[in-house]
Parts: C-alpha cells; structure tokens; sequence
C-alpha cells in the first residue's frame, strides 16, 4: 500500500480502507470505468464536506428555525459554522496548515462583503449581534468553504500541472483581480481584460490528477469553469434559502444572472494563488519505463 504523507490520519486510514476494498472489485473494463467514477465522486464529495455541511445548515435554518427565537438566525448560522470549522480541524479534515489559507479566504472575503454590502450589491437580513456592520459572521466561513475545497481536492486528487504559469505572474492577476471586485463600482470594469489575461496565463496548463487506479487530464481553463458552475449552484440555493438577497430578488426570487460564473471564473484564480501558499504547484512525475531484459 503506497504511503500517501500528504492526507491527514484520519484521511489515510480511509484511504488505506477504501483501497483495500475497492483491490477486490473486477478489472474487467466496465467495472473499473464504473469503480473510477464512484472514487471519483466520493473523493468530490469528501472534498466538499465543510461547505457541503454549511449548506445543509443553511437551507435547515431557513425551512425551521424559529422566528421568535432567542439567538437569530444569523448568529445561529455564525456558532454552526464556527462548530463545523472546529470539528475540520479536530476530526483530522484539514490540517493547521491548511487552516492559515482558509482563514485567508476567510479575512479576504469578509473584507469584500463589507464593502459590497455598503455599495448595495447585495444584502443580508438585519438580525444578530455577531455581524461586522451589515454583514454576519458565518459569510466569511462561505468563502473559507471555496479554501477548504480546493486545499482537501489538492491533496486527495494528487494534484500535478504541466505548462503552469510562474507564480509570481499568477499572483499579479489575482491581485488585479480582487482590487477589480472593488474598483469597478468607480471606475471601469477591468473583468474581461482581466478574463483574457487569466485565459493567457493558463491556457496553455493541463491538470493532472489521479482518481484510484489511473490518472486523468484536463485543462485547467476547464477545471477553474467547472468549478465556477458548482459555485454558482451552490449561491442559487442559498440565496433560495434567505442566506443573502441580490436586488433584483427582493420581490420575488429567481436564480442568479448566468453572468456571475465570469465572477466566479475569476475569484478562482485568487484562490488557486491563496492554495499554491500551501501546495506549489507540481510537475507530474515521470513515469519510469523498464528496460527489456537481455534474453
């Protein structure tokens, strides 16, 4: 069993598990397509575990928490993320490394949202004493969720990059980027040059990532669009749930404008630099041919 020193205790010991029960499955090729996909999708879900568990929480405290209750909902959201967060670290999820970015996500994100909030992009329900201004607590957690992602999918998808872009050059953009989030409310609006400058930088990157038995690739344009589309579902469902309201669903809800994923594309190129704190980016491994033997 190949040792993996970049998973946590209690991930080894569920890979360690999961490997010796997925060795006894079939290699016929249909089993081994299917038994890809199934690692592949729990390794995704594994991933998502602190957002997945937050969005839980969320649509639960708008379906039944109580109106009239002692703490609002708001703080409640707030003491339930901080528990979740908790758990993460305690429960051997993510590791105190992995933390410092995720309370990065964390700092960056609440800075944005005070800022937002003031200039009406969107806004939150009055309720509850743990806010800063006008925002609640629990938003920063929303962003560390997107950190907490992407630190866990590094690792658990050995994650590799050919023709990836020099760091410093992708620090730039991220930069660019997150001054941009600010900026356009006074000036012009730099996202699509800023979209073209991300398509430069990283059109030419492949990810490489290993599922269970083999290894797969695909662009890295793709990966961060993929990504933004998950993201972008995510916010339809807690903007359905009251977590936060944009001004065209004050009236009435209704999914969030198509156009966002342009946003969401770009807020992934200010994470992936926030990860490459933690993991720089790797090449793959080459892989070691066997000489014939001499007959």
């Amino acid at each position: 069993m190949a040792l993996r020193p970049d998973l946590t205790a209690l991930e080894r010991r569920l890979d360690d598990a999961a490997r010796s029960l997925l060795a006894r499955a079939p290699r016929s090729r249909s089993w081994a397509a299917l038994v890809e996909f199934l690692v592949f999708g729990a390794k995704q879900a594994w991933a998502c575990v602190f957002g997945g568990a937050l969005l839980v929480v969320i649509v639960t405290a708008r379906l039944w928490y109580p109106d009239g209750a002692a703490v609002a909902r708001n703080d409640a959201l707030t003491i339930a993320a901080i528990v979740i967060q908790v758990l993460m670290v305690w429960g051997g999820l993510e590791t105190l490394r992995e933390l410092r970015v995720i309370v990065l996500f964390h700092v960056a994100g609440t800075l944005m949202e005070l800022f937002k909030t003031d200039v009406g992009s969107w806004a939150y329900d009055p309720g509850g004493v743990l806010r800063i201004l006008s925002v609640p607590l629990f938003t920063g957690f929303m962003y560390g969720a997107v950190g907490s992602y992407m630190v866990r999918v590094y690792r658990l998808f050995e994650l590799r990059f050919t023709r990836y872009p020099p760091v410093w050059a992708t620090a730039i953009i991220a930069a660019a980027i997150y001054v941009n989030f600010f900026t356009h409310h006074f000036m012009i609006d730099l996202r699509w040059f800023l979209l073209a400058a991300v398509l430069l930088a990283f059109g030419f990157s492949t990810m490489h990532f290993r599922v269970f038995r083999h290894s797969y690739r695909m662009p890295l344009t793709l990966a961060f669009a993929l990504v933004a589309v998950f993201i972008w579902l995510a916010e339809n469902i807690g903007t359905f749930a009251g977590a936060w309201t944009y001004p065209d669903q004050v009236e009435a809800w209704h999914p969030v404008s198509i156009a966002k994923l342009v946003s969401w594309f770009l807020l992934m190129i200010i994470s992936v630099v926030l990860v490459t704190c933690v993991y720089p980016p790797r090449r793959p491994e080459p892989v070691m041919v066997r000489e014939p033997e001499p007959t």
